[in-house]
């Protein structure tokens, strides 16, 4: 199979349009973000302050992320995303207006920046959730990595923008660049029409739910499991200079904002470059290699930033932080979004934030204390040292391991015979599936059905069982129990190509088709359903 361009998503006119509006508003954001950061060490220059604007620029993921996938599941994504890029256009004017007026406080800024980027975390999710219906399946690890460089041609331009405005025009300036920038993304949202999905057969999934369900799914993938895991190893200790970073630029000879935002520019040209290579060095290294190569050169870079006592050392190493975080974050990138179904893209990819988020602003108040007490030079230090040591810890869980996997639902599950009417919260519902097995197939049953649980699981189980008949010898029956009839019908739809293909081989080891039996639980005086269906 040829490789894909680099270019190849830039193809779909309707990804190349939202691209660039977030684009553009991605700088006037990393421009706000790094004005923030400098003025808090105008505000109050304290290490354990400062680390606090990148607290409450990440707390909101951790804090609402979740929520936002279940709401970019149940409801019109791009309704979702105007609704709020327009809440955060309005949070971003009464910011840039109150350090225009010098009203602004520590607390001010802290609260401010809180609700920017609570606004940031409801649309995250969604935002990532929209890229497989701009592309093909082809060409989402190209759009997933365009959007990568996307992020990070913003970290390049704005900080270093917001450094030289700030010099030239003071230091509310970047503050009301960031404001007008979030029109070019309200203006893309206007312009683009979501695609229609074919009309939905089952009523949406109601919030209290679709949160339980995607937690859920989360806790029985194992693909996405690992990318989490990988994740935390990494972020817990790379946080650390993301943190720290405008302590570095102040008490550097000849530091300055304009220096902080040549070190943000410098990371994010840096990222950009390492995109270019990133074909060449996965298709070398593989996903696992390249992250624990990132990691290394991060560790590396957090040395240098601890050695660091001009300006020239702090820029090279920014150079090869930036180089390994796109390293990294590419590949866990891409991971999640082949972990996921479309029915739970959305909440997916909402834990993937929250993860993240959830461990940098832990990361971020560890290391601002540590550098409190320790200074900055041993911070550097200690969170390359975890770097390291995150590798071999974290190197049993594999990623991308779901990038061959058919996630696409099979629709394949016969629909349930009913005698009578079931309202669609009457519960629970249990199923049983009985199979007759080849004695000689008996273990190879074993292990796949257990297998077959963790679906069972995932889709909407949440009791699961095989059980063997103690009078006839390798008949057995798998129970598991669901929360209502609705929820039963919404596993139907959930079921996908890839588990299709474990039950066609756990049917290959049984004498006869299974015969699969559905249970409702009864009331006095109610009526109940009841099907008896062969698979």
């Amino acid at each position: 199979m040829p490789a894909q361009s680099a270019f190849s998503a830039f193809h779909h006119r309707t990804f190349a349009v939202l691209w660039t509006a977030t684009v553009v508003s991605n700088i006037g954001g990393w421009m706000y973000s790094a004005a923030s950061a400098w003025l808090m060490t105008t505000l109050e220059p304290s290490p354990l302050a400062v680390s606090l604007v990148q607290v409450a620029t990440s707390l909101p993921t951790f804090l609402f992320a979740l929520l936002a996938g279940a709401l970019a599941d149940i409801v019109d994504k791009r309704r979702l995303l105007i609704v709020v890029e327009s809440f955060i256009l309005v949070s971003s004017t009464a910011l840039a207006t109150l350090v225009w007026l010098h009203l602004i406080t520590p607390g001010r800024l802290l609260f401010l920046t809180f609700l920017i980027e609570t606004g940031a975390a409801l649309t995250a999710p969604a935002w990532q959730a929209i890229v497989p219906q701009l592309v093909p399946r082809q060409d989402l690890p190209e759009a997933v990595a365009a959007n990568s460089v996307g992020v990070n041609i913003s970290r390049a331009v704005g900080p270093a923008l917001g450094g030289v405005m700030t010099v030239a025009l003071g230091i509310a300036a970047p503050f009301w660049v960031n404001a007008g920038s979030n029109l070019g993304s309200i203006g893309g949202l206007l312009w683009w029409r979501e695609p229609q999905t074919g009309q939905r057969r089952l009523p949406a999934e109601r919030l209290a739910s679709a949160l339980q369900s995607g937690v859920r799914y989360a806790r029985y993938s194992r693909h996405l499991r690992a990318t989490l895991w990988r994740a935390v190893g990494f972020l817990l200790f790379a946080s650390a200079y993301w943190a720290l970073l405008p302590l570095v630029a102040r008490d550097l000879k000849a530091g300055g904002p304009r220096l902080y935002g040549i070190l943000l520019g410098v990371i994010g040209a840096s990222a950009i470059a390492g995109a270019f290579a990133l074909p060449r060095l996965k298709k070398g290294l593989g996903p696992d290699r390249l992250v624990a190569a990132g990691a290394i050169g991060t560790a590396i870079a957090l040395l240098l930033f601890g050695l660091a006592r001009t300006p020239a050392a702090a820029i090279a190493a920014s150079v090869l932080a930036g180089f390994s975080w796109i390293a990294v974050l590419s590949s866990l990138n891409v991971s999640a979004q082949f972990a996921l179904p479309e029915w739970v893209r959305g909440r997916g990819l909402a834990l993937y934030l929250t993860v993240f988020f959830g461990t940098t602003t832990l990361g971020s108040l560890i290391w601002g204390e540590v550098a409190s007490v320790a200074g900055l030079p041993a911070a550097h230090f200690l969170a390359a040292a975890g770097t390291l040591l995150a590798v071999p810890l974290t190197w049993r869980w594999k990623l991308q391991t779901a990038l061959g996997i058919d996630l696409t639902p099979s629709m394949s599950w016969p629909v349930p015979i009913v005698i009578g009417h079931l309202e669609n919260d009457q519960g629970p519902v249990m199923v049983t599936v009985e199979y007759r097995v080849n004695p000689q197939d008996r273990e190879a049953f074993l292990t796949a059905v257990h297998r077959l649980s963790r679906q069972r699981r995932r889709d909407g189980a949440y009791a699961w069982g095989i059980f063997e008949d103690i009078a006839e010898r390798n008949r057995f029956l798998e129970t598991f129990v669901v929360e209502s009839w609705l929820e039963h019908l919404r596993q139907h739809e959930r079921v996908t190509n890839a588990d299709r293909m474990l039950q066609d081989h756990i049917h290959r080891l049984v004498e006869s088709t299974p015969k699969i039996t559905h249970l409702i639980a009864a009331a006095v005086g109610e009526g109940a359903g009841r099907s008896h269906r062969p698979a």
